[in-house]
């Protein structure tokens, strides 16, 4: 399970590693010409739009063949799309194919991470002591933010060790060499992992499902809307609330690049220390009360904290962004375990592809890109935090007429009924 858990590093090294490295890989594979890093950023948001494919078919592979197998495919894959990345030839060599052979391999590595995070809250849930669900599943959510870390500090060494030339020669080959060697001593980890136990008792009574992805949509059709919810919520807060932070303050004059950097790096430890701590809670509370608690903050807080980071100073940057890492923090701790409690084990993995996936495709990647517009369309400082409030006052519906799945707290209400 420790395994499992720490994988999900490897994901998150490749998808900051790329953000943080754009602008040497626009030089690089489209000519560093006007246009060419809007051409990299392009490739990195289609590429986006593979994950929820590869959710969907790692997940309908992992719900017939089991949680194990699927893991394996998929760090496989990332392995070797991260190590062909480091072999590439650059538009120097081969032209303007260096850059379609990058974007396919984007491509290809999205396709992957798709199916990887599903396949580890899955696993993690399945294997997890019924009372520490939501503390072990939070662990797959605190080890992404180690894997932006690491990310972040492999590339500053990198800069820093070489030479603008010999950086752009081969150095930047360098951070993707050391993920694709990351994710292959993962693999060989992974090869001694058992199955999961409830697959396995699945498997043992012949209740596997033969068409996974169907009884997703029939019959547990509103835990793919469930988790669409919650994904959706937890989406918008790390990619506005968290990753465009940064830019956001840069933006608007309130500090330079540097400084930005080490108020995202204490944000991301925020979110490794506040993630296992609601996970635990959620174990102890349930999972409706913290997530509800939570979505309440998301529409009241965030119009307050943008305005304020920007005209309060530094110590309000600093206390405002850790204030929204406290909010996705604690939402994406509670959310692995409650998305993947919504589902029976014959269709979790697809169910959790159909509604966390295609949640985080709608969410995610474009929606830093909106805060952006809106705040030039409008001028309004507070925009990025509304598009928090609206998603977050969304979600309180849902989780008002959503049943508790915390089995501790399940559990002690059945007793209470009983006596």
């Amino acid at each position: 399970m420790a395994i499992a858990a720490l994988s999900t590093v490897v994901e998150w090294y490749d998808f900051t590693l790329y953000l943080y490295f754009v602008t040497v890989l626009a030089r690089v594979f489209y000519g560093g010409g006007k246009g060419s890093l809007g051409l990299a950023l392009a490739g990195f948001a289609v590429a986006y739009l593979m994950r929820p494919l590869g959710a969907v078919l790692l997940g309908i592979y992992g719900d017939r063949h089991g949680r194990r197998r699927a893991m394996m495919v998929s760090m496989a894959v990332m392995t070797v799309a991260m190590a062909l990345t480091a072999c590439l030839p650059t538009r120097a060599v081969a032209g303007p194919l260096a850059g379609w052979l990058l974007l396919g391999l984007r491509c290809v590595m999205a396709f992957a991470v798709g199916g990887e995070y599903t396949g580890v809250v899955a696993y993690l849930v399945e294997g997890a002591p019924p009372a520490r669900r939501g503390l072990i599943a939070s662990l797959a959510s605190a080890s992404s933010e180690v894997g932006a870390l690491l990310a972040a500090a492999v590339s500053a060494v990198v800069v820093v060790s070489f030479a603008p030339a010999a950086l752009d020669s081969w150095g930047w080959r360098v951070p993707f060499a050391i993920g694709a060697a990351l994710a292959g001593t993962i693999w060989i980890a992974r090869s001694n992992m058992a199955e999961s136990p409830e697959f396995l008792d699945r498997e043992a009574h012949g209740t596997l499902d033969a068409n996974p992805l169907a009884r997703a949509l029939g019959a547990e059709r509103i835990g793919v809307l469930r988790g669409f919810s919650i994904s959706s919520m937890g989406s918008i807060c790390y990619y506005v609330g968290i990753t465009y932070v940064p830019a956001y303050l840069v933006g608007s004059g309130t500090m330079g690049e540097g400084a930005a950097l080490w108020l995202s790096t204490l944000a991301a430890l925020m979110v490794i220390v506040v993630t296992p701590l609601a996970g635990a809670l959620s174990d102890r509370y349930g999972r409706r009360p913290l997530m509800l608690a939570t979505a309440l903050a998301g529409a009241a807080l965030p119009v307050l904290l943008f305005p304020l980071m920007i005209h309060g100073g530094m110590a309000a940057a600093l206390g405002g962004a850790l204030m929204l890492a406290t909010i996705g923090g604690s939402w994406s701790a509670v959310a692995a375990s409650a998305t993947a409690e919504q589902f029976t084990g014959a269709a979790r993995l697809s169910g959790l592809a159909l509604g966390v996936t295609s949640a985080t495709a709608v969410f995610g990647g474009l929606s830093p890109y909106v805060a952006l517009k809106l705040i030039a369309l409008t001028g309004l400082p507070w925009a990025p935090g509304l598009m928090i409030a609206l998603v977050a006052a969304g979600v309180v519906p849902v989780l008002w007429a959503m049943p508790e799945t915390a089995p501790l707290v399940v559990a002690r209400a059945a007793l209470r009924r009983r006596e």
